[in-house]
Order: structure tokens, then sequence, then C-alpha cells
């Protein structure tokens, strides 16, 4: 029998009173003080608010459309009814809305950092993240991390005047670093907002120091993990890869269901009305301990991580060496101009300044630009052609297997 918990009569009372006074959040991020780099340019209007118009930037960046082949959890499985990155994403954006609506934040700011969070994310997950990181790092002493390479899609690869809000709730949504109380810090600039990026690539624990400037990328950040934790339970056993009775439950529940509406609940009975989100001790304990037990029976299962070790690890080794070649010999016929550089150019608004500013980037930034980008299938196909030869190959378990 499913457990799912609800609000307090109480708060259930003082929030339906507050809607008929037209209460208004005082700690929602409001419109009027979005911050752009260039602020003469997208001016709200009645059909297009300002976070209405990041959003629409985002889904329109032809990266989006990335998404639908970007691995969530499972890399090696041709399954229509298992998550891609796509779906992640919406859930996201999803879950967050509903806290947002109820707390009275600024939902459009929420959807346009939920959508555009994972922009930046490689092919094959966190496991790709991990290899493409120290690839990076053996080449330049800097770190890759998905959230950071977010951030420099929206705002250095492909420029449409993102918010500096919406920017910041990208760059520090950390879904792996979960906290019993979420609170924003102060930030109003970019020259603030850009040293957070820096030291992002040069300090490997300062990642997890990062905080939002706004509520709104706070929930976004909690909704994260609640998207995720019930969601790759779901998928993992419908895989068969482990059993519903090999998970605790405890205050948040098992399912994917009841993982989402109890942290919701919780979240709104203690934040409502505050400048703050945060959660019952007892709540935070069981999301860690559901979170820990995920690791150990999904994210850490031996024959995935086997085969991203056997196949996919020499696979971007290879792809690294060979594209780090073309960028440093400017080889204008190769595959990272034809296929990436050309890319770039073609869908942006660089006028030939900026776009030759972008061409004299670091060669392994560069290299990492067009890593990155790639869905599953783009990276997989990319090194059968660059090398016909190779003894390295994925092997799906296919639909009637």
């Amino acid at each position: 029998m499913a457990n799912y918990h609800m609000l307090s009569k109480e708060l259930q009372e003082r929030i339906q009173e507050d809607r008929e006074n037209h209460w208004r959040n005082p700690h929602a991020f409001s419109d009027e003080n979005i911050v752009r780099r260039h602020m003469d340019h997208d001016q709200a209007n009645l059909w297009r608010s300002a976070f209405v118009r990041d959003t629409e930037k985002i889904m329109h960046i032809p990266y989006y459309n990335r998404y639908s082949d970007k691995t969530q959890v499972f890399s090696f499985y041709q399954n229509d009814d298992i998550s891609r990155r796509a779906l992640h994403v919406q859930l996201v954006s999803r879950i967050a809305r509903n806290i947002g609506n109820v707390l009275g934040l600024n939902e459009n700011l929420i959807e346009a950092i939920s959508l555009g969070h994972d922009i930046g994310h490689t092919p094959f997950g966190h496991a790709g993240e991990r290899i493409l990181s120290e690839l990076y790092r053996q080449q330049t002493g800097r770190y890759f991390n998905h959230n950071v390479h977010s951030v420099r899609v929206l705002d250095g690869i492909i420029h449409r005047n993102i918010s500096l809000q919406t920017l910041d709730g990208v760059l520090c949504h950390n879904g792996e670093l979960e906290l019993q109380e979420y609170a924003p810090c102060e930030m109003s600039t970019f020259v603030e907002y850009d040293e957070k990026v820096e030291k992002c690539y040069v300090d490997e624990s300062y990642i997890g120091r990062l905080t939002p400037c706004t509520l709104e990328g706070c929930v976004m950040r909690i909704c994260d993990i609640i998207a995720y934790l019930g969601k790759d339970r779901q998928d993992a056993m419908r895989l068969g890869l482990v059993a519903k009775e090999a998970f605790s439950g405890g205050a948040i529940g098992v399912t994917n269901g009841e993982i989402i509406n109890n942290l919701i609940v919780n979240l709104i009975e203690n934040s409502y009305g505050k400048p703050y989100l945060k959660m019952d001790e007892e709540y935070f304990q069981a999301l860690r301990q559901a979170k820990t037990e995920n690791y150990e029976m999904i994210y850490n299962n031996k024959q995935l991580n086997d085969l991203y070790e056997g196949q996919i690890r020499p696979m971007f080794g290879e792809l690294y060496e060979e594209l780090l070649r073309q960028a440093k010999a400017h080889d204008k016929n190769g595959i990272l101009y034809r296929h990436h550089m050309n890319y770039v150019r073609e869908n942006n608004w660089y006028d030939a300044a900026e776009y030759a500013a972008y061409e004299a980037t670091e060669p392994n930034q560069i290299v990492v630009d067009y890593l990155a980008s790639m869905t599953d299938d783009y990276f997989i196909a990319l090194y059968h052609y660059l090398f016909p030869k190779g003894k390295h190959d994925v092997k799906f378990t296919g639909y009637f297997d």
C-alpha cells in the first residue's frame, strides 16, 4: 500500500487564505530585477516576460535537441521506457514548478533553470563526465563538470544573452550534493558570476560549495535529486537489475511516486513564507539513505561500470587524441571543423570577430566542447567513422533479448 503524505490542515488553510488575500512572497525573485550581459536587448513584454524569454531561448538552442539521446543512467539498453536526459529535465521542471507555485516563487525562472541545467552533459551520463574530466585534467590541469559546461554552452558557445539568474541556477544545481537546508547567497553582477565559474575549473572542491543566488535556484537544485531518486529506481526495476524489496524506504517511501510526493510535502511544510528551503531531519536522513542505496545497487553496478571502463573509456581516449590533433593543426577539412566549428558558427549570433575569438580558444577546450555536445549514438558513430578498424564497440541489450 502506497503511503502518500499530506500538508497539515493548518498550513493548507493558511495558504488558501493567503491566496484569497493575493499574498505575494517577498522572497520570490522579481522579473524587474533580471540582469543580462546586454541589458539593451531582450526587453520583456506582455507575451514574453523576462524568464519566459530565457526558457524559449534554451529550448531553441540546437543542443537542446540532443537531450533526447543522452544517457540518464542506463546506457546500454535499447528500451524506449528507460529515461533519457530529455525526460529528466522535464521531470525536474514539473516537480520544481509544483513547489514554486505553492511557495509563491517565480515559476518562469524555475522552468528556465530546470530545462537548461543539463544541456552541457556528456554522452554516457556521469561515467562520460568522469572520463572526459580526467582526459581534460591530464592535458590542462583543469576540471570538467557538466553543470559548469552547461553554462558554457548557454553563455560561451551559443550566445543568447541568457540572464545571470538562470545561468547561476544552472551552475549551482549540483544534484549530487544534498543539504537539509538551502538558502540563496548574495550575488548580483556578472563579475561575481564569472569568478564563480572560473573557480570551478581550477579548484576541485569549490563545486561542492556552490550556492544559488535565488530561492528559485535552490528549489531546482533539490528537485534535481527528487526527480532522479525514484525514477532511477523505477528504471532499474524495469530492467530487472534490482527488486523493489531491496530498498529500505523510511520517511520518504520507496516508489517514485511516494518519494516525489512526500519530499514535496515536507519541503513546503517547512519552507512556506521562509527565505530558505528546509526539510525535517527524518526526511533528510531518509533522502540520504535512499541516495546511498541507489549508489550501491544502481550507479555502482559492476556490470554497467565494466562496460564503461572496458569500451567507453578507450573510445573517449582515442577520439580526444585525434580531435586534439585536428584542433592544434587547424585542420579545416577535419571532422572537428566540419561538424563542430561550423555548427557553432551557423547556430550563433557571432560576428566575424566573435567567431574568430572562439576559433582561437585553447584546443583542449574546443575538443571538450565537441565531445560533451554529443549524444550517445553520435559518439559511437564518430568513433567508427574515424576508426573504422577500431577494436572497441558498444553492444546493446536489445528489445527482445
